[in-house]
């Protein structure tokens, strides 16, 4: 049995959380393998798999999930899953960082839970891992009780959170007698798990697997014939979709949920050594992305939005209702109103969305307000807000202790609002500030908000084309800090998207910042395409998403390497920061 070394590190938000690692036996390769535990359970039950991959070569490293094993907090609790996929993202990054092994030459071994927050991981921020194995991922648990998941939202509702305990004994998870008996008297084991985590769950399953198409890490499926636990459907849809050119299904008859600890094991650890091997005898996994405008998954969803329903379809008649009403009783709701007129869009239509204010004519106008300033996409939009003065302030604090100036520039700022509260809460003030905006309405309300927040001594607002390279290129003073935040995401096309990072590259010099979002995923996207307008044409709004792969492709193909990220909870945006690297 190979000795593990017990560890902790510190996540995003300044938590602790408990590791194990597993030394290499003897000179270590240039490689690794992380382990991924299931709900309710902990690192050390990952030792067997350790023992049984039989890769004494490789150093291995497993976490306690939050409220998990050694891991504080309360037992089975999370804050999000957005929270724990960060979490994931902060643990992947710091094995690499101790190791010496970069992302491109890991591993990651998971299951069930586990399973479900690596396969999102590996969605919402597109590491370029060497390969990835999902066992029995919990993408559908059985609840048996009819509407369970339904009266576990209204409760949730009702009475904010609480805690449900597993109903699954040992017996039901494998036919290993030992793994059974280490179960029921392991006290590290906690059957609680938090309520929103389980409903998170289940959402965030629901888009993984719808858009499991995005994801190309190369793949190995264990799917255990026998689950009590989880629906075998949902593991078969997401293989069906799944976007990696390498992927490998294995069915297990007979096989309960703990797949990987089951009985008579030893041949399936062989095939999972044999894939793992098999990626490593094999260049790494590459699909290019610069031209996923024209071909693709993405493409044609676009395609089809931008079409129009037959007349008398249900779907059309219900988005020419809602339409309707925003033109028309809607206009009480001052959103409304402004987006109608300027664009849903429009830089105006997001500054409103950042106040979050309701305003409307009457009280009812306001509830309307209210509802409309609510919507999935304006929650996110208000997150992306708030992870980009986060980001924002993170690189000027890494400028500073390089000891560069902090030049700050945003190429299609809107009003401005979003860096401009970033630089207020600076720890200092930057030596320079340049918001640039095609719009004239734009530029003459940013110019507006930098003389109320006295500004004027070191920001200015001046009039550009953010696609114009040369332009873009030519700012003065040269940026350290560039950042694009809502833009590539209104243009599908990535020539354009090339020319204006080209552009960027040129500007900031080596060392310098970039922090750019993304928009992977949306639960609304036909409903914006079939009911709002965009402010570039006063036409259809209708959005070509971009996975986020293809998002840090365009930007690592510009020059700059991406070295975090920040998601909401809901996978719908995400910001950015990346590094301009040495020509």
């Amino acid at each position: 049995m190979r000795n593990d070394e017990q560890l902790t590190f510190t996540t995003h938000g300044g938590a602790t959380l408990a590791y194990r690692h597993w030394p290499a036996v003897g000179q270590a390769a240039d490689r690794a393998i992380v382990l991924f535990h299931r709900g309710h359970e902990h690192s050390g039950r990952m030792q067997h798999v350790v023992d049984e991959l039989n890769l004494p070569d490789v150093p291995m490293f497993a976490w306690d999930a939050r409220g998990h094993g050694h891991s504080p907090g309360e037992r089975g609790f999370s804050p999000s899953m957005g929270a724990s996929i960060k979490d994931v993202d902060c643990f992947m990054r710091h094995v690499s960082e101790q190791s010496g092994v970069a992302l491109e030459n890991m591993t990651v071994i998971a299951q069930s839970v586990g399973a479900v927050l690596v396969a999102a991981w590996v969605h919402d921020y597109a590491p370029r891992i060497r390969a990835m194995v999902l066992a029995s991922p919990a993408f559908k648990v059985k609840l048996y009780v009819p509407l369970a998941r339904a009266g576990l939202a209204l409760m949730h509702k009702l009475r904010g959170n609480f805690f449900v305990n597993s109903y699954v004994k040992a017996k039901f998870l494998t036919h290993d007698p030992q793994r059974i008996a280490s179960y029921d008297s392991d006290p590290l084991i906690s059957r609680a798990i938090s309520v929103n985590i389980l409903l998170g769950l289940y959402d965030t399953a629901r888009r993984v697997v719808e858009d499991a198409q995005a994801i190309a890490t190369p793949t190995l499926l264990l799917i255990s014939g026998a689950d009590f636990v989880v629906h075998h459907p949902p593991q078969h849809e997401f293989f069906a979709r799944l976007g990696a050119q390498i992927k490998e299904k294995i069915v297990l008859p007979g096989y309960y949920h703990d797949t990987l600890g089951e009985r008579d094991r030893g041949e399936l650890f062989a095939r999972i050594r044999n894939f793992i091997l098999q990626r490593y005898a094999e260049p790494p996994a590459s699909l290019s992305l610069l031209d996923a405008h024209l071909n693709g998954h993405t493409k044609d969803e676009a395609d089809i939005l931008a079409r129009p329903l037959p007349a008398l379809a249900p779907k059309a008649l219900a988005f020419g209702f809602t339409k309707w009403f925003m033109r028309s009783i809607g206009q009480v709701s001052e959103g409304m109103r402004l987006g109608v007129k300027t664009g849903f869009d429009s830089g105006s239509t997001l500054d409103y969305v950042y106040r979050n204010e309701a305003r409307g004519v009457t009280p009812f106008g306001r509830l309307v307000d209210r509802n409309y300033l609510d919507a999935i996409g304006w929650r996110g939009i208000r997150v992306r807000k708030v992870h980009a003065e986060q980001l924002i302030a993170r690189a000027a604090t890494r400028l500073r202790e390089q000891g560069m100036p902090v030049h700050i520039a945003d190429i299609a700022a809107g009003h401005g609002r979003y860096v401009l509260e970033a630089v207020e809460r600076l720890d200092a003030t930057p030596q320079s500030v340049l918001l640039r905006d095609y719009s004239e309405i734009n530029v003459r309300d940013g110019r507006k908000l930098i003389a109320q927040k006295n500004m004027l001594g070191f920001a200015r607002f001046e009039l550009a084309n953010a696609f114009e390279a040369s332009s873009v290129a030519a700012m003065q003073p040269p940026p350290t800090l560039a950042v694009v935040s809502g833009l590539y995401e209104l243009f599908p096309d990535n020539t354009l998207i090339r020319a204006s990072l080209g552009g960027l590259a040129r500007a900031v010099a080596p060392g310098g910042y970039l922090v750019y979002t993304n928009q992977p995923w949306h639960p609304q996207l036909e409903f914006i395409a079939r009911t709002l307008t965009s402010h570039r044409d006063g036409g259809a709004w209708v959005m070509r998403r971009r996975t986020q792969a293809e998002m840090d492709q365009l930007v690592r193909h510009a020059g700059f390497d991406k070295v975090d990220q920040l998601t909401d909870d809901w996978g719908i945006f995400t910001v950015s920061l990346a590094r301009r690297r040495a020509a």
